[in-house]
C-alpha cells in the first residue's frame, strides 16, 4: 500500500514522503491515526506541486537549523540527579530531563526529538545524545550527570 506520510513518523520517513507500507499498518494505523493519506494519482500531483512552493522554505528552515545546532554545541549540559550507593541514580535521566536542562538554557526543544543513547542513564558519568533539528541537521551532544548537591 503507497501512502503519504501528513508528519513524521519514527523508523518509516518523514513528512510529504512517500512511502509503501503493509496493508494493515496503513489501514488501522496511518490512516486513521492522521499520519497518513492514501497516494493516489491526484495527491500525488497536488504533492509534487507542494514540494516545488517549499523548496525555498526548506533552505530557510536547514539555515535557521544550524544557528540551533550551533547554540546547541557551545552549550555545557550537566543534569544533577539524586544518587544512592555508589554511583547509580535514584531513577534515570532521559529525553525529558535533557530537554528541560536545554530549554533552561533559552533553546527550545521538543522532547521527542531528542535521543539519548541507550534510552536512559542510570548511572553518573559523561554521556551522549542526539537532536534531530531537521531532517538534514542532526547534532551530537556530550552532557554530563552529576549528584545533587544536599544542604
Amino acid at each position: 500500500m503507497e501512502l503519504i506520510l501528513k508528519q513524521d513518523v519514527e523508523n518509516l520517513g518523514f513528512k510529504d514522503d512517500v512511502v509503501t507500507v503493509k496493508n494493515g499498518y496503513g489501514r488501522n494505523y496511518l490512516i486513521p491515526q492522521g499520519h497518513a493519506i492514501l497516494a493516489t494519482s491526484s495527491a500525488k500531483k497536488v504533492l509534487a506541486e507542494t514540494l516545488k512552493q517549499r523548496a525555498y522554505k526548506e533552505a530557510k528552515l536547514i539555515k535557521d537549523a544550524n544557528k540551533v545546532a550551533e547554540e546547541i554545541k557551545g552549550l555545557e549540559l550537566k543534569i544533577a540527579s539524586k544518587v544512592g550507593a555508589g554511583d547509580k541514580l535514584f531513577g534515570s535521566v532521559n529525553n525529558i530531563n535533557l530537554a528541560e536542562v536545554i530549554s533552561n538554557a533559552g533553546i527550545e526543544l521538543d522532547k521527542k526529538f531528542i535521543k539519548v543513547a541507550g534510552g536512559s542513564v542510570k548511572r553518573l558519568g559523561k554521556y551522549e545524545a542526539t537532536i534531530r533539528l531537521h531532517r538534514e541537521v542532526i547534532v551530537n551532544i556530550n552532557f554530563e550527570v552529576i549528584p545533587e548537591s544536599t544542604k
